[in-house]
């Protein structure tokens, strides 16, 4: 992570709503238990005379006096969060949701959320990463967005189809985007296969064992009237229109070859290098562009 790419105005932002809902960021632990998990107090300066570490003067003006505000430690020039590299203010960030830290699951994900309100600002926000005796571990992530109507539509087919499987194929697929292109590459020709598969089911259509993506489009496609009857067949907006549906091969093919390549799925030489996100956003558009068409064609008809 580059250095300062979370500014100055989210990082106070996220202090301030904090405070305000009363989130105690270092969860059960007192406060200078929780940031020796992060630093060595005993070698930081104490800002209190009377004592000869930072261990000392924060237990005596946090757990026993209570006589700095709450959120002293962001504004604390010893631990410097408000100015410090994106890193180590991530890292504080993450370790407040830790599951040693934090007790409650509800808790973890309303400062998760809160939090994530200020970074996604920023292009970041906390994922988790893994797990730890079934608790979630969080990390931070780029956030990549797709098309906001691309986005939109696909989730559209996922409640039209009703079906946990479809949804969190978009969502693994979104959020793939932030860290995994291959993850994503590979979800979105999955997604295309799902949806041409479900169209064909409901279509009554016989569907082959093991029928590669590219003939499941074109079994689809052929299955369609993917002409509006308005258009008439010999005006140049059918000719146009013929032109842009000559391609819907060319992209499950595509799809279907990064994958190969590129995607989840398939083992690959320990040499292998991957496509980067922008790849990933390509096949992603893509995948959910076509889908999302054949769908709706799949649909029209279906009400007719």
């Amino acid at each position: 992570m580059n250095v300062k790419q979370i500014t100055e105005v989210t990082r106070r932002n996220i202090s301030d709503s904090l405070v305000l809902n009363k989130v105690n960021w270092s969860g059960r632990f007192e406060e200078q238990q929780f940031l020796a998990r992060l630093y060595d107090l005993s070698a930081m300066p104490s800002t209190d005379q009377r004592y000869s570490s930072a261990s000392e003067d924060i237990w005596k003006h946090r757990a026993m006096n209570s006589d700095w505000s709450n959120d002293w430690v962001f504004y604390d020039s010893r631990f410097n969060l408000i100015n410090a590299p994106d890193e180590e203010f991530i890292r504080f960030l993450c370790e407040m949701v830790h599951p040693v830290v934090q007790s409650q699951t509800d808790e973890v994900e309303r400062i998760r959320v809160l939090i994530n309100e200020h970074l996604v600002k920023d292009g970041w926000e906390l994922r988790e990463q893994l797990t730890i005796s079934g608790r979630p571990v969080f990390a931070a992530a780029r956030v990549v967005e797709v098309n906001a109507h691309t986005a939109e539509a696909a989730k559209v087919v996922t409640q039209s189809i009703d079906a946990e499987y479809v949804s969190r194929q978009v969502t693994r697929m979104q959020s793939a985007l932030g860290s995994e292109p291959d993850v994503a590459i590979g979800t979105a020709k999955e997604f295309v296969e799902t949806i041409c598969k479900t169209i064909l089911r409901e279509r009554g259509l016989t569907l082959e064992p093991n029928e590669k993506m590219p003939r499941l489009v074109k079994q689809v496609a052929a299955s369609l009237d993917l002409i509006p009857r308005e258009i008439g067949g010999h005006s140049k907006a059918t000719e146009t229109v013929k032109r842009l549906l000559s391609n819907l091969g060319t992209v499950s093919d595509g799809l279907a070859e990064l994958r190969n390549l590129h995607g989840t799925g398939h083992g690959k030489d320990a040499s292998t290098v991957g496509l980067e996100l922008r790849h990933a956003r390509l096949a992603v558009g893509a995948a959910t562009t076509l889908a999302v068409f054949l769908w709706e064609c799949h649909t029209v008809e279906s009400r007719e």
